[in-house]
């Protein structure tokens, strides 16, 4: 993917990298983190965290000398909650693919270290999942986090999870560190798809491929998940092959391609 700023508008193209990073934090960080982990220079970083603070879209702590999500941005996330539009674009072909396939499927977006799920399309006579809509769950140990943590850069994933206390789990399996989660990481890339295999429900795998914007950044996750004996490990590329047609179709609608 290229992060090169587009020749047009490379301030707006870094604001809102800048405000991508600071939504991602669990609390206010530094301006010269948000520099390292955006590759970008200290007084860039400043004159843009200036005019985001004079807007609202920023708060300045001060006595820590950090940088944290203002008002205004929360007003924007409000909005967007509100139109719902990755679920109401999403959930048409989610269902689609539910009713082809007979087992459940999810949409989930990632929210700092976790994601967040926005639709649970369960298919008849498979369990309830614990994935139910709103529900949170650490990225790392669940198919649709680990695909959409696959596709960004590693300064904001490591910024992301900067310590082994970042990793919180759901049972005995990993990842435990951040050199464990990129090693799955790049499995992921190589691989056009994630999986998990008990990881969040014992018994039950999930394989998941990861919706893009027009810009090419994670916007959303698409996974199913089923009974681990239903699916023999060797259909699941085939599996994912159709979860990527419904994750393409998602990506075109939320692009207005």
């Amino acid at each position: 993917m290229d992060e090169r700023p587009p020749e047009s508008a490379p301030a707006a193209h870094q604001t809102l990298r800048i405000l991508g990073l600071l939504s991602a934090q669990r609390g206010p960080v530094a301006a010269s983190t948000i520099a390292h982990a955006l590759d970008l220079p200290r007084s860039t970083v400043y004159r843009l965290l200036g005019v985001l603070e004079a807007h609202g879209f920023v708060l300045h702590f001060p006595e820590a000398r950090r940088y944290g999500i203002g008002i205004a941005a929360f007003e924007l996330s409000s909005g967007f909650m509100r139109q719902e539009p990755l679920t109401r674009l999403g959930r048409p072909i989610l269902s689609a693919l539910v009713d082809r396939l007979g087992e459940s499927a999810h949409l989930t977006v990632l929210h700092g270290r976790d994601v967040v799920y926005l639709i649970e399309e369960r298919a008849p006579g498979r369990p309830h999942l614990v994935t139910d809509v709103g529900v949170r769950l650490p990225s790392h140990v669940t198919a649709s986090g680990r695909a959409l943590l696959a596709t960004l850069p590693k300064s904001q994933l490591r910024a992301l999870f900067p310590t082994s206390g970042a990793f919180v789990h759901r049972s005995e399996s990993g990842p435990f560190n951040y050199a464990e989660l990129s090693l799955l990481l790049e499995g992921v890339r190589k691989r056009g798809f994630a999986a998990e295999d008990g990881d969040v429900t014992e018994g039950i795998a999930s394989v998941a491929v990861a919706v893009r914007d027009h810009a090419g950044w994670p916007a959303a996750g698409i996974a199913v998940s089923f009974p681990r004996d239903s699916i023999p490990i060797d259909r699941w590329p085939d599996l994912a092959a159709e979860i990527g047609r419904v994750a393409s179709e998602l990506s075109r609608r939320i692009s207005g391609r």
